[in-house]
């Protein structure tokens, strides 16, 4: 990726030009899934990863599940001179306890029972690039005493071995705890907590920033139209009023779960509130809802009712909703109610 340069002429930017500049740079690092987003705590978020990337520091990220952690990370490795070395990440919560030291630091042939051959480790594996430790505060008190000192003495000791391996490697670490009360509580070690958070970002949940939704949702949509083959235009009034009203305890990642769900059982070319999940418009019901909206959310639900328990047919629906043919074939039209199972 192209680093950015501040030539004398960049001074003369103005603060705007700047920003784009700066966007543009992060954005390229990351194509595929870019940190978007024009409220001010992604602008704030773009900016430091730009200052952070080309540092040497050890860096903390910090945030709840789904607000992409591991794509700061590697954003923050794309822009840093280490960008053409290798990216590795590792959840310390996906490997078993047992095997986390051996696969990090890596192991002799003979250490232990299954070591038949010799394993250089993941932190070898990253040697002048970065290491990405998610979930850091799964990573049990014993191992921590062994990464403090591969921070320390940038060096790592394979399981079995006699001496020791030079290493140069950057550490990005992650958490969804709050690890000031993790070391109060003596489950992660303090010193490590100080050399892990030289540097530390703590990412918004979307509920934060809730005014970037239809933008995310414009890039998964066109990420998904690819991925599924489909040419989807975007999302109706009433589904992005449900969207923006959505508490979203998942963040970003629940939010492209949404996307994707609705894009998969959608007909049509703009995604309504019919096509999201199942219940998903209770949950984000909000006092603020006016009657007519309610009232058109129960109708649309007493129709599902009705036509779920015919079996889908609805000649029958229309009988016992009392209304004509014609009228419930408007009312799916409208409501976008119907799927691909409603048959004559």
């Amino acid at each position: 990726m192209r680093e950015l340069e501040y030539s004398l002429s960049a001074f003369a930017l103005n603060a705007s030009e700047n920003h784009r500049k700066i966007r543009r740079a992060v954005e390229s690092a990351v194509p595929d899934r870019s940190l978007l987003g024009e409220s001010a705590g992604m602008q704030a978020l773009r900016t430091q990863v730009a200052k952070t990337g080309p540092a040497v520091s050890n860096v903390l990220i910090t945030g709840e599940s789904g607000t992409g952690k591991e794509l700061v990370a590697r954003a923050i490795h794309a822009v840093s001179p280490r960008r053409e070395q290798p990216f590795v990440p590792i959840n310390c919560g996906a490997i078993p306890e047992s095997l986390l030291e051996s696969q990090l630091f890596g192991h002799v042939r003979g250490a232990f029972t299954s070591a038949v051959q010799t394993s250089p480790g993941l932190f070898a594996a990253a040697d002048h690039g970065t290491v990405f430790l998610d979930e850091i505060g799964e990573m049990p008190v014993h191992v921590q005493v062994k990464l403090l000192r591969v921070i320390e003495e940038k060096q790592v000791w394979a399981v079995g071995s006699v001496k020791p391996r030079r290493i140069d490697i950057r550490i990005v670490a992650s958490t969804n705890r709050d690890l000031t009360k993790e070391v109060e509580a003596g489950r992660f070690r303090d010193d490590l907590f100080y050399r892990l958070k030289v540097v530390q970002i703590v990412l918004p949940s979307l509920r934060e920033h809730r005014e970037d939704i239809p933008l995310l949702g414009e890039h998964f949509i066109r990420e998904f139209n690819l991925k599924l083959g489909r040419r989807v235009r975007g999302v109706d009034r009433d589904a992005l009023r449900v969207l923006m009203a959505y508490p979203w305890k998942g963040n970003v990642r629940e939010l492209e779960h949404v996307i994707e769900s609705a894009m998969i059982l959608s007909e049509g070319e703009v995604l309504t509130v019919g096509d999201l999940p199942r219940g998903f418009a209770d949950g984000s019901t909000s006092q603020s809802d006016s009657l007519r909206e309610v009232s058109r959310h129960s109708e649309r639900q007493h129709i599902l009712a009705v036509l779920a328990r015919t079996q889908f047919d609805k000649r029958k629906a229309a009988r016992i909703l009392g209304i004509s043919l014609a009228s419930l074939y408007r009312k799916l039209d409208e409501r976008r109610v119907g799927n691909s199972r409603l048959q004559d």
